[in-house]
């Protein structure tokens, strides 16, 4: 359904029929009369680009973009060249403040390349529709993708913005983990505690403490 490597790490979390539940949902919903975001083969496009075994981080989003061109199958991320909606905009001010260094790239796919799991806990969303697919079925998987990243060994960061996010704190052992938490970046939150939060210096502060190599957030 992701990748066997992540398979591997949630067939005890998850029940024995819900890849046929997802392949059944995903079958109607891309073939029903509304555009479904990101594209199909972008659904597990998290889960893709960083294996279980390689997540350091996890920036946890709610659900895709649900405009034309924009969702990627990454939490946050959009493609260079596209207009950089709000939420990531101050993502990437908060970061120029944070480290003092301009990102130029919007596309965080070197991110996820380097450990970040930009893991959205809805997959998919109708046009236009934001919050569409909530409670529908996604939330089984991605529930039991935390639990399964809290469970291992390796020490984590887990970046929660907003109330949201905060709300699946409950599902990471923080004796062992590290969770940043914060106000959301929307606009009608970063004022609140998002700005001024540094969570991209923090997280390197953790991971290098935890003797693991820190991300390089302005490649």
């Amino acid at each position: 359904m992701t990748t066997s490597s992540w398979d591997e790490h949630l067939k005890d979390y998850l029940p024995a029929d819900y890849s046929a539940r997802v392949r059944t949902f995903l079958d109607r919903e891309y073939q029903g009369p509304r555009p479904i975001y990101p594209a199909r083969d972008r659904v597990f496009y998290a889960y893709q680009k960083t294996p279980f075994e390689k997540v350091k981080v996890v920036i946890l989003g709610q659900d895709p973009y649900h405009q034309p061109g924009q969702a990627q199958g990454l939490s946050f991320s959009v493609p260079d060249g596209m207009k950089t909606p709000p939420s990531l905009r101050n993502i990437l001010k908060e970061l120029d403040d944070d480290l003092g260094q301009v990102r130029l790239s919007q596309d965080l796919t070197s991110w996820a390349e380097q450990g970040v799991l930009l893991l959205n806990a809805v997959l998919t969303v109708e046009e236009s529709a934001a919050n569409a697919h909530q409670g529908l079925i996604w939330e089984a998987l991605t529930d039991a993708s935390i639990q399964a990243l809290s469970d291992d060994e390796q020490p984590k960061v887990f970046i929660l913005w907003g109330s949201f996010a905060q709300k699946k704190a409950k599902l990471i052992d923080d004796s062992r983990h590290c969770i940043l938490a914060s106000a959301h970046p929307s606009p009608l939150s970063a004022y609140r505690g998002f700005f001024g939060s540094k969570p991209f210096s923090k997280t390197n502060q953790f991971l290098k403490k935890a003797s693991l190599s820190p991300i390089s957030w302005l490649e």
